[in-house]
């Protein structure tokens, strides 16, 4: 082999010869130039890869020495005449198989491939590639069976108590004597402790004060009484802020004769002429002659002359509350547009007031005597008569329909579903459940159920009455509601007596569906006396809004003016929510361990209802959820006596002593009580709870004695809910 050394002009770097004359192997020790990758040779566009086995090239830092032997073609001569560089003959370098050899960091990626192809390899990457594809699938498969069979999660308006304000007699912020928006705003912490989810706010529109704001003069204009609309704002803000919603009255069957529609209705003025509910009537020397025999909710015809446009207009309450038209498209296209006026403002919901109102029947014949003997010229009472021509039309639900779909228009954004209660007022149970609209045209979420809210004398066998016409008229699916009080029923305290109180707040604390508080009746507020009150309200109506009852200072702390719009009552020294939330077993305190278990409780917010034992010695029903071992079974006492029951006798499988939860008596809770004999006082109650395997809503005899409204199930196992049962 001979070597030579060529230095061109143009370069710099000496180029290296090698031209083998003989096989002889390269001694090790011999070490080849490094190619600089920027000293390319004339008219050479490749490099040779000089390869070398393991075997027979040094390694550093464990690569392999790999040097490019560079050529240089002198111009104009013959490839086979010029010398060539050539790869250097490695003996068995081209014939070796690498078997036996171990992979090594900076491989080519040709011997890479010859190791990535054995069986060794490949096997277990296509294992560890299906494996990941398997777990995937069963991944998705899980995550669509959860979904499927996941019951439907409760709406907020589902997993929380109600609190109903009385604006003008909640809080006054400004010293004027009445109760206001900011004063509200001032106690979102206190209603936060009740575990209250939903603020319900009555009638605060611009009004006159006559008819407690139910003849709106403005629906877009917030009563100044109460503040600005500024103030709305910020009160709406700071109610979600703590995480609450906020829902108001809305009275859409009439409007106050001050209303700007009424007076260009009167007016005839353009489409406003028959916004309202005009009929051609008699009127000679001031005495009115009305189309028909209709009257009002107040008494005395439900038909008054009017001077301006010499035609009567009708009226269900006062003759000041002129009844809307909703035959015309104009008037419930109005009434759209104030809904979404408020649902923009942030309103989460509406409670339409007086919804069996909105329609009459056209024809104006005369309603039918109760008494057909009554001479008809002395029928002046509400009651002398059968509504059928009045109230309830058909058509009225065809309209609440329409404001169905306007909230769902407002319900599409995850989280923001907006409620639709509807208040149906001494309508029969089976009416009333129409409220909630057909199986598949969605109508109120519920109708009010103010069925308890008129029970004024003690009595279980009342009680177990009101609970079981509503669980058994409800239609299927449909969520239930209890309240006790409001602020046209006089309060429970009054109607009944304060030892019903506790027994009362746990009733519908444990009962399914969503609570309604009255404000005042988690610390047990009651009626103020008729006496030195205004003479232009009906006394009658103004006795359960008396101001709230904060605590021992002058006012009862409602307000740090001179005067309050309505007197407070003279027990608020000792009922107040100061004195009350620092008192062991106070009313309040009761009231917060109630709202909280209900809140927190899966048997109670989705159980099963089962109604036990018979109707005269107590209120008695069990909540259950398929899943949970655990039973809560509820037991009242709302006769005028004391009252033993055995359970033991009335629910199979339970065990002989029972832990008491919660009860009205402090001295009781979480004591045990033996199951076949339990004194009740006079207006207690208790909340038992043990294990058991045997669900009375899967026994035969209590199969229609049992109700749920949104069945669900729980696994141990998952810790999930889920619906196959």
């Amino acid at each position: 082999m001979t070597t030579t050394l060529t230095s061109p002009h143009h370069h710099t770097t000496p180029t290296l010869h090698i031209t083998p004359t003989s096989t002889t192997p390269i001694p090790h020790e011999y070490h080849l130039p490094h190619y600089h990758p920027h000293h390319k040779v004339e008219g050479q566009d490749k490099r040779d890869s000089l390869r070398m086995s393991a075997k027979g090239c040094r390694t550093n830092n464990g690569f392999v020495q790999n040097e490019d032997i560079v050529e240089r073609v002198p111009d104009g001569g013959s490839r086979e005449d010029s010398p060539q560089a050539s790869p250097v003959a490695i003996p068995g370098l081209e014939a070796h198989d690498f078997k036996g050899a171990q992979p090594y960091a900076g491989m080519p990626k040709e011997v890479l491939l010859q190791f990535s192809s054995q069986a060794r390899y490949r096997l277990p990457r296509e294992i560890f590639f299906w494996l990941t594809v398997v777990c995937v699938l069963v991944l998705i498969s899980i995550t669509i069976a959860i979904i499927a069979l996941s019951p439907k999660c409760l709406d907020w308006w589902q997993a929380g108590s109600m609190y109903q304000i009385y604006p003008r007699s909640f809080r006054d912020s400004d010293q004027d004597g009445n109760g206001d928006l900011k004063g509200i705003q001032e106690k979102l912490d206190y209603i936060t402790n009740l575990n209250i989810k939903t603020v319900w706010i009555t009638s605060l529109y611009k009004s006159s004060l006559k008819d407690f704001r139910q003849g709106v003069v403005d629906f877009r204009e917030i009563d100044p009484i109460f503040g600005t609309m500024k103030d709305f704002e910020n009160l709406v803000a700071a109610i979600h802020d703590k995480g609450l919603k906020l829902i108001i009255d809305f009275i859409p069957n009439h409007t106050s004769d001050k209303h700007a529609w009424f007076q260009l209705s009167r007016n005839r003025t353009g489409k406003y002429t028959d916004y309202y509910v005009w009929h051609d009537c008699s009127h000679v020397n001031g005495v009115t002659t009305p189309p028909n025999n209709w009257v009002s909710v107040y008494g005395n015809s439900s038909w008054h002359f009017d001077e301006v446009r010499k035609q009567c207009y009708f009226h269900q309450f006062l003759k000041e509350q002129p009844d809307l038209n909703f035959y015309n498209p104009d008037v419930q296209e109005e009434i759209k547009e104030i809904m979404q006026y408020w649902l923009e403002k942030g309103v989460d919901g509406f409670s339409f007031d007086g919804v069996k109102f909105l329609l009459e029947a056209r024809h104006l014949r005369n309603e039918i005597p109760v008494n057909k003997s009554q001479n008809p010229d002395m029928i002046t009472d509400y009651l002398d008569l059968y509504h059928d021509f009045t109230t309830t039309q058909v058509g009225m639900h065809d309209i609440l329909r329409r404001f169905r779909q306007t909230m769902d228009l407002y319900s599409r954004e995850p989280g923001r579903y907006r409620f639709m209660g509807t208040e149906a007022n001494d309508e029969s149970v089976s009416r009333t459940m129409m409220y909630y609209g057909l199986p598949f045209i969605q109508e109120a979420d519920f109708p009010f159920n103010n069925y308890l809210t008129t029970l004024d004398t003690p009595g279980n066998s009342v009680f177990n009455q009101a609970l079981m016409s509503w669980m058994e008229n409800m239609p299927e699916g449909k969520w239930p509601n209890w309240m006790i009080g409001g602020p046209d029923n006089s309060r429970l305290t009054s109607r009944m007596g304060k030892e019903y109180v506790n027994a009362m707040n746990m009733l519908i604390l444990t009962l399914p569906g969503t609570p309604i508080t009255y404000y005042g009746e988690e610390i047990g507020m009651r009626d103020i006396l008729p006496t030195n009150l205004d003479e232009s309200y009906n006394p009658n109506t103004l006795l359960s809004k008396s101001p709230m009852q904060w605590d021992n200072s002058s006012n009862a702390g409602f307000s740090e003016g001179n005067h309050t719009w309505l007197p407070t009552s003279s027990d608020y020294h000792i009922v107040n929510v100061d004195v009350q939330k620092t008192q062991l077993g106070s009313t309040l305190k009761l009231y917060q361990e109630l709202s909280l278990l209900h809140a927190t409780e899966l048997l109670l917010n989705r159980g099963w209802f089962c109604h036990v034992g018979n109707d005269r010695d107590a209120v008695v029903y069990t909540r259950e959820v398929d899943g949970i071992d655990r039973v809560f079974t509820v037991v009242l006492n709302f006769g005028e006596s004391t009252t033993m029951i055995n359970l033991a006798e009335m629910i199979s499988g339970i065990p002989p002593n029972v832990s008491i939860r919660l009860s009205t008596n402090s001295a009781s809770k979480d004591s045990v009580v033996g199951t076949n004999a339990i004194k009740l006082d006079k207006g207690e109650g208790l909340i038992l709870e043990y294990k058991t395997k045997h669900f009375l809503h899967l026994q035969t005899a209590f199969r229609d004695k049992c109700f749920v409204s949104s069945r669900a199930c729980y696994s141990n196992v998952l810790d999930i809910l889920h619906s196959v049962c």
